[in-house]
């Protein structure tokens, strides 16, 4: 078995990490950065300290693999299969770990239809850390039913929910809906509070109501996760407003909640979840300069 990324952010890095001690005999990996910052740049080198070989391109990534595991960004869904098509060949499994819409997968699996490669709908289900690969997923599409010895005996965490593509992705897009909606109003409501005086109250009167949220840690996790991985909640909730439009359903919702995340990632602070307070002002001084709390 070798096993090939495209795309080595966290996922891909998780991936490789668990997946080492489980017989895989070659990894390689190919991420847009190397483009930027060159094959002994800093992503480059990260991929050789977990023994994975960086590559030029796509195809040298095909060359070496058997298994390509997509897990690029949102945005880069599309061109990662695009690429891929041409140097693919049907010995290959495509694996499409990324977090779009049921419809973004059933157009990258048609542009792999020529190339002959198995093509798998994979949604991963929860943080990939610190599991890696043996984080709980969803497969599904005709080929999914073909590698189940090899996910078997590589530990996948997994549950083949149908053979249609798409069908997994979707779970993740109607869940995430409420997960990244649920931190994000909560990040909303802290501001809010905060900024208006009454934060303790609020809190108060939320932690009689919903005691079993455990209101202290509960407000800490959810400003840490927003402000950690905003940035890329946001990319994902814009695919979960994707996913409701192609429903027939409204998606501002979905769109709102990607906005409020990636405004928030976009900061660049990290809570220190010892003060809640001081970190919700550290926020709001962020977002309004100038202002005196």
């Amino acid at each position: 078995m070798r096993i090939g990324f495209i795309g080595f952010g966290e996922a891909g890095r998780a991936f490789a990490d668990t997946l080492a001690d489980k017989g895989v005999e070659h990894f390689a990996t190919y991420d847009i950065l190397f483009d930027a910052e060159g094959m002994d740049g800093p992503t480059a080198n990260i991929a050789r300290q977990r023994n994975v070989h960086p590559l030029a391109h796509p195809s040298d990534v095909a060359a070496e693999s058997d298994w390509v595991i997509s897990a690029v960004t949102a945005a880069s869904s599309l061109d990662a299969a695009r690429e891929c098509a041409t140097c693919l060949e049907g010995r290959h499994v495509f694996i499409d770990i990324n977090s779009v819409s049921p419809g973004r997968k059933r157009v990258s699996s048609q542009l792999l239809t020529s190339s002959g490669a198995a093509y798998i709908d994979m949604a991963v289900m929860g943080p990939v850390h610190p599991r890696g690969h043996a984080t709980p997923v969803l497969l599904a599409g005709p080929a999914a039913r073909s590698i189940e010895r090899d996910l078997d005996r590589l530990g996948f965490e997994y549950e083949i929910v149908s053979d249609d593509i798409g069908e997994a992705t979707a779970i993740k897009m109607v869940r995430s809906l409420f997960v990244k909606g649920l931190e994000a109003i909560t990040v909303e409501m802290l501001l809010a509070a905060r900024a208006s005086g009454c934060l303790d109250r609020v809190v108060a009167s939320l932690a009689a109501s919903f005691p079993g949220l455990g209101w202290e840690k509960f407000a800490d996790y959810e400003l840490e996760r927003v402000a950690r991985h905003g940035i890329r909640r946001g990319a994902e909730m814009e695919e979960s407003a994707v996913t409701l439009r192609e429903l027939g359903l409204n998606g501002d919702i979905a769109a709102a909640i990607a906005a409020t995340q990636t405004r928030i990632g976009s900061l660049g602070l990290m809570p220190k979840r010892k003060n809640t307070k001081a970190d919700i002002d550290a926020l709001l001084a962020a977002l309004k300069p100038g202002v005196k709390r």
